[in-house]
């Protein structure tokens, strides 16, 4: 017969009760620990990130931009009247002179006007030889006139004083001597119109002649422009180089103003440098650069910045010191690099992927046995092509992983593996 033990059962639940509040506080315990530790740290191949040094020193500010090379010196050839292209005597690429004939175009209406107006500056050049010829005559009438007047003034007057004389001998009447007298008198008043008419003859000679003279100038003018006009149809080079574009065909109406040919000189090249607007701000004339051709680096200086932006860049002409490497021609694309300054005893870093100038940003710092790295908040300052001037937040000597880090924003601290 089983007989109850109350005192066991309580000792055996309270031994239970006990133990699951030693559970409990153990749980809650080991949840506030696991809580309070940091997650871990994401691995890093580190061959796939780039890490450089923080230096200390002289850092050479540059900026780098993509271009062409374009000829100093080109010349566009426009058609100078309206025309068909009838001949293609050189083809893009030959060698030319100024007098090099390129093509030939024809047009019978400026041909008809040059002959025109040739013959109408003939026949304006002959009104004027015998306008000549008339004024000539005149004044040499009016000359001859006033010559036969002088010599009647004269014989009437030495007439009139010998009546004088014989009047007081008693030789001839009064009436004679009075004659004689209004007769002299007549003479010399015909004298001086014939004189003045001799010296109106001569001072009308310039004003009529200019008019003539003014209208064979304007006929001469005509006639050259139209002559010019006739000789354009043979388009010239008019300089010495290469022809590099010829945008017409046999057959082609062109019209005054079209271009038809450009000729440039090859041996003359600069360098037309697309830099990003927001690097060309402290780019000046006169600085030194280098462009490379790919065949070879050639030295250069700034000459022009364009004023205003096109898609976002700045182009800068660059005038070549050196000798062009063989190969360099027109239109070949090149590399350019512009020296903007010389910074003495800076603190810098390769350029990250991420950061610009005059900036802060987030830059993983590798700790001292370099199996870690930190995300270390760091003041950026002026920017080259490859390096940047590092303002605070890191020391000389300090290592950095300057790739694009953006995946582990979320996170501080990385490890490298």
């Amino acid at each position: 017969m089983d007989i109850p033990r109350p005192s066991q059962a309580k000792a055996k639940l309270k031994k239970r009760i006990i133990l699951g509040s030693v559970v409990a506080l153990a749980l809650i315990g080991i949840t506030v620990l696991l809580a309070r530790l940091k997650p871990a740290a994401p691995t890093v191949e580190r061959n796939l990130v780039w890490i450089a040094d923080v230096k200390r020193g002289q850092m050479l500010r540059q900026v780098r931009g993509l271009g062409t090379l374009v000829p100093e010196e080109i010349t566009w050839i426009a058609a100078r009247t309206q025309g068909r292209v009838d001949k293609i005597v050189l083809r893009p690429g030959a060698t030319v002179t100024p007098d090099s004939v390129i093509l030939v175009l024809t047009n019978p209406d400026v041909v008809r006007a040059s002959a025109d107006a040739d013959s109408q500056l003939r026949a304006a050049e002959a009104q004027l030889t015998n306008l000549k010829v008339q004024i000539e005559s005149s004044v040499l009438a009016a000359e001859a006139a006033a010559a036969s007047a002088k010599a009647d003034f004269e014989r009437y007057r030495l007439q009139a004083e010998v009546n004088d004389e014989l009047f007081k001998d008693g030789l001839v009447s009064p009436l004679d001597v009075r004659v004689s007298k209004v007769t002299a008198e007549q003479a010399a008043t015909r004298y001086t119109i014939e004189q003045k008419r001799y010296a109106f003859t001569k001072d009308s000679v310039a004003p009529q002649l200019a008019v003539q003279e003014a209208e064979v100038e304007r006929l001469r003018s005509m006639a050259k422009l139209r002559r010019e006009e006739l000789e354009a149809l043979t388009v010239r080079a008019g300089m010495n180089g290469v022809l590099q574009i010829l945008p017409v065909d046999v057959g082609a109406q062109v019209q005054p103003g079209s271009n038809l040919a450009r000729v440039a000189d090859p041996r003359r090249l600069k360098a037309e440098i697309r830099i990003a607007e927001t690097q060309a701000r402290d780019i000046e004339i006169g600085q030194v650069a280098q462009i490379d051709t790919r065949n070879g680096v050639v030295a250069g200086k700034v000459g022009r910045i364009d004023p205003s932006v096109q898609n976002g860049t700045v182009t800068v002409d660059v005038f070549i010191t050196d000798e062009l490497p063989r190969g360099a021609r027109p239109d070949l694309s090149v590399d350019g690099t512009i020296e903007l300054e010389r910074l003495e005893n800076v603190v810098y870093v390769g350029r990250p992927a991420f950061g610009q100038e005059q900036t802060t940003v987030g830059i993983f710092k590798l700790d001292e046995n370099s199996s870690y790295a930190t995300r270390t908040q760091v003041k950026l300052g002026r920017s080259s092509v490859n390096t940047i001037e590092v303002l605070a937040g890191l020391e000389p000597g300090d290592r950095v992983i300057l790739s694009d880090m953006s995946q582990w924003d979320s996170n501080d601290r990385v490890k490298l593996n």
